[in-house]
């Protein structure tokens, strides 16, 4: 393969990040790491995770927020091999709170390397290194999308133009498709795209053949149906390639768990450390405030369409429409307590309990009344798409200011898209930043919230 300036970059960028996690761990901890186990296993555990991982990978089209999760995982697993270490050799630390300083920091310049890693594979880019030079053979609708991947420069593709027997104006047409093979040669070509629509099976096969006699890397594009989207994915049968339209990440073992261990961590800290003193204030304001049951519970649809108990503290009177209607600005049913609880949105706390059992996560599609699910299966495109993984506590839609009451019927479809972004790019990264600004927003305040 002809990829210009390429071979080295795995190299660097595992010399680097050695240099940096044995620097840190030198100048901030020289009482546990200037050891030659420590030194060996600090070293030797990185590459083994990075491997596991694949955390270095040439994937041309790899930005830093495109594979954020990959950080966030290695990040993870290497700090649960750090603190193995300790009770592997059965060492006494000088401080643990110390160490998850030092951890932290460490965390803190592996990012930082890794942001300066894309930024300067950009910049090396743009100037022509890393590079491949590409052309296609056919065009249909698809060249157009492709063409925006080619015409990012950061990508590293030099995109020369494309050949078919349908002559045209455009600047980037090159001529018929026998005059492909001289220029292809002439021009030395990395990769030859093909429009597979256009061309019988006898020529797609010539074009392979010829590819394979001179090196060079040859990929079909697929035909131009509207069923495609960017959530599918190529599995193979033995020699037969089958698409796969829904790719979930959470489908995977790793990612199933993964958010599973997160949760139990997460919502049992929160069951111990908050809602063990919280509760009982709340049951005393609560019971004060009106009659009625404490908890809330209401039947909602949750993972593949199932449904379970979803928790909350009462935040209203008692009333018959609970399980069919959605509280509406200036609601008369919510009582004095109640209005401060779902302000702040106190009154969702008790589905750490759901998060626990099983029944949700704490980052996913909010769950809706059964009615609703009902009812809005029919009539908003792909709606079920949603339940291909568990509820949350909160979600993408929530954040991005969709929570709370539908009010028109761009509510609902909106709030369903970002849903099905969320089920289509999962990733622990998502999760973090899902998880921050619901933090915020509480801390700001929400027009909805009520």
């Amino acid at each position: 393969m002809k990829y210009r300036n390429s071979d080295y970059i795995i190299p660097i960028s595992i010399f680097l990040n050695l240099c940096i996690i044995n620097g840190v761990l030198l100048i901030l901890t020289p009482e546990t790491y200037l050891n030659v186990f420590n030194i060996a296993y600090y070293n030797i555990s990185w590459l083994f995770i990075a491997f596991i991982l694949n955390y270095y990978t040439t994937d041309r089209k790899e930005l830093f927020f495109t594979r954020f999760h990959k950080i966030i995982q290695i990040l993870f697993v290497y700090f649960l091999s750090y603190f193995a270490l300790f009770a592997i050799r059965d060492e006494s630390i000088p401080s643990i709170s110390y160490q998850y300083v030092v951890f932290a920091i460490l965390s803190i310049c592996l990012i930082w390397y890794r942001v300066l890693f894309f930024w300067v594979r950009g910049k090396f880019r743009v100037i022509g290194r890393n590079s491949v030079k590409v052309v296609v053979l056919g065009r249909d609708r698809n060249l157009k999308k492709i063409r925006k991947v080619f015409d990012n420069p950061t990508f590293g593709y030099f995109y020369s133009g494309y050949f078919s027997d349908n002559e045209s104006k455009s600047p980037t047409y090159l001529g018929q498709i026998k005059d492909s093979f001289g220029y292809i040669l002439n021009y030395d070509i990395d990769i030859i795209y093909c429009v597979a629509s256009n061309f019988s099976e006898d020529e797609l096969k010539n074009f392979v053949d010829f590819a394979d006699n001179n090196l060079i890397r040859f990929k079909v594009i697929l035909d131009d149906m509207d069923v495609f989207n960017r959530a599918m994915s190529v599995e193979t049968y033995n020699t037969t390639p089958v698409l796969n339209l829904r790719n979930v990440p959470l489908d995977t073992e790793y990612g199933r768990i993964i958010k599973r261990a997160f949760d139990i961590i997460f919502s049992g800290l929160v069951i111990l450390l908050i809602l063990s003193w919280l509760t009982p204030i709340l049951y005393i304001l609560i019971k004060i405030d009106s009659p009625g049951d404490f908890y809330f519970k209401q039947m909602r649809h949750g993972y593949k369409r199932q449904t379970f108990w979803c928790y909350k503290y009462r935040s209203m009177t008692v009333n018959k429409e609970s399980d069919s209607q959605m509280a509406k600005k200036g609601d008369m049913r919510v009582t004095r307590i109640g209005k401060f609880i779902r302000k702040t949105s106190i009154d969702e706390l008790p589905q750490f309990i759901n998060v626990f059992k099983g029944d949700m996560s704490i980052v996913g599609p909010r769950p809706h009344m059964v009615v609703h699910t009902t009812d809005f299966e029919k009539s908003v495109d792909k709606y079920l798409v949603r339940h291909f993984v568990k509820p949350g506590i909160t979600g993408l839609a929530q954040i991005m200011g969709y929570r709370g009451e539908i009010i028109k019927p761009s509510d609902i479809k909106n709030r369903t898209r970002l849903d099905i972004f969320y089920v289509e790019r999962w990733s622990m990264g998502l999760d973090i930043h899902i998880l921050f600004y619901t933090i915020y927003n509480v801390i700001k305040g929400e027009e909805k919230a009520y």
